[in-house]
């Protein structure tokens, strides 16, 4: 239902109140009518718990969005690497230094910043976190050395964990029988981000004349975002009890010990991510070479074809609302082998098969990450941030395994290696998923029904 403006007159509908109400109070019923029409609450502040009927859909779209364009501050400077080496005149391995920063800025965020939102106002936090962004991408955009950016990188990536912030937080506001749902929404968000942020990168610096400007344009996104969310997210009242930093941290480690079902959806996460980074590890080498001989650009380009398989991963969370997580976690698994299989027709020499292979791959990866999600949110909702910890931390871990067994694998073996590496990373969860179901557990890491 669509909120309705303050003193609106007797027997007006809520839009025309909202338009006589605006001659009236000025900028703040200006503010209620934007937000009656974004159909999300008038003031958050003055309610810190989600409305019984759970989560508006206004709410959802917005709530993806900023996660994409949170997390898009992590991929936007990998197009941007060979213009950063022409200004510093630096080689490629010494620039590649500034995405290594990037990944181990994340990693630090992710085991640091993240729990933070199980004892702090979700809301001021990712604001404050969006601000801190926003001014680092603005003094990178007019560092003075390489090293200044390198440092930059990392600061700026330790601060632009928004995206698993968000994440857990639409989890919180939404209720039971529609979180998977949610939480499929806005991964998908996130991950349309990843995806596009690649090409958007590219795609300013050939606008703009550089790298710079693009550092620029994203400083500007972030302080529209924060000011948006400042005013439209959210509040909650935070449940968690009133824990030391140190306790906090440390307490990740008990959930992981004491919750099997993070655990396993942890190695579930961990394979399957390393799965798929073997892909995106060797692509380039594939398709820069015989018979596709693809420039940077097409081959920046080819990472699009994720984005129709991350939007449709959004079906999983439907899944496991109707308690089908079971059914959900194996056919995923199936997708992602299936998506080697195609990927391997050939050795990768026919493109039809590879592109439709990696749509195929980002569904059964994207769809896993949202299965995990929706289903270890169930777990301690006073704990929700630490555990999104746990298993992104866990995620990043099989990512880097990923990476480095692709790596060696096309060195030694070319693409068909590359395709058995990934095949294989995908085949070890299944193999646990069938010895759970077995032994008469639930697959989808719950007690026995």
């Amino acid at each position: 239902m669509i909120p309705t403006p303050p003193n609106r007159p007797p027997g007006v509908p809520p839009v025309m109140g909202g338009l006589a109400d605006l001659g009236r109070s000025g900028p703040s019923c200006a503010r209620c009518f934007t937000l009656s029409l974004l159909r999300v609450p008038i003031d958050p502040r003055e309610s810190t718990a989600p409305a019984p009927s759970g989560i508006s859909p206004g709410m959802v779209r917005l709530l993806s969005v900023a996660a994409g364009v949170g997390v898009s501050n992590i991929y936007f400077n990998q197009p941007l690497l060979i213009s950063i080496a022409n200004t510093f005149t630096t080689g490629t391995g010494e620039t590649s230094a500034i995405i290594t920063a990037t990944s181990i800025g994340y990693a630090l965020g992710l085991l640091f910043v993240v729990p933070l939102g199980d004892v702090l106002s979700r809301r001021r936090l990712v604001v404050s976190l969006l601000a801190l962004v926003a001014a680092g991408q603005a003094m990178a955009a007019f560092a003075p050395g390489f090293w200044t950016l390198v440092a930059l990188s990392t600061l700026v990536s330790s601060c632009a964990v928004v995206a698993p912030l968000l994440v857990s937080h639409a989890a919180s506001l939404a209720n039971p029988q529609e979180r998977g749902r949610v939480t499929g929404s806005v991964i998908s968000g996130v991950l349309m981000g990843l995806l596009l942020a690649r090409v958007g990168g590219g795609f300013l610096a050939d606008l703009l004349g550089g790298w710079r400007p693009v550092y620029v344009v994203a400083a500007i996104m972030m302080v529209v975002l924060a000011i948006i969310l400042s005013r439209v997210i959210p509040a909650q009242t935070v449940i968690s009890p009133k824990l030391s930093y140190g306790t906090l941290l440390r307490s990740v480690g008990s959930i992981l010990a004491e919750e099997p079902v993070v655990r396993r959806r942890c190695l579930y996460g961990f394979f399957s991510f390393a799965s798929f980074s073997a892909f995106w590890t060797s692509a380039a080498f594939l398709l820069a070479g015989s018979p596709y001989h693809y420039s940077e650009s097409v081959i920046g380009l080819f990472g699009l074809v994720g984005v129709v398989g991350a939007y449709s991963a959004r079906v999983s969370g439907l899944l496991v609302d109707r308690g089908k997580e079971r059914l959900a976690t194996a056919l995923l698994f199936g997708v992602i082998l299936a998506g080697w299989g195609l990927m391997g027709i050939d050795s990768g020499r026919l493109l039809l098969p590879l592109v439709i292979g990696v749509a195929v791959l980002d569904l059964g990866v994207q769809g896993v990450q949202v299965t995990n999600l929706s289903v270890i949110y169930r777990c301690r909702p006073e704990a929700r941030n630490r555990i999104t910890t746990a298993y992104t931390a866990t995620y990043f871990v099989g990512g880097v395994l990923g990476s480095v067994a692709s790596g060696v694998a096309f060195s030694r073996g070319s693409w068909l290696a590359v395709c058995a590496v990934g095949a294989l990373l995908a085949l070890a969860p299944l193999v646990l998923w069938v010895r759970e179901v077995a032994a008469g557990r639930d697959a989808a890491g719950m007690r026995p029904r």
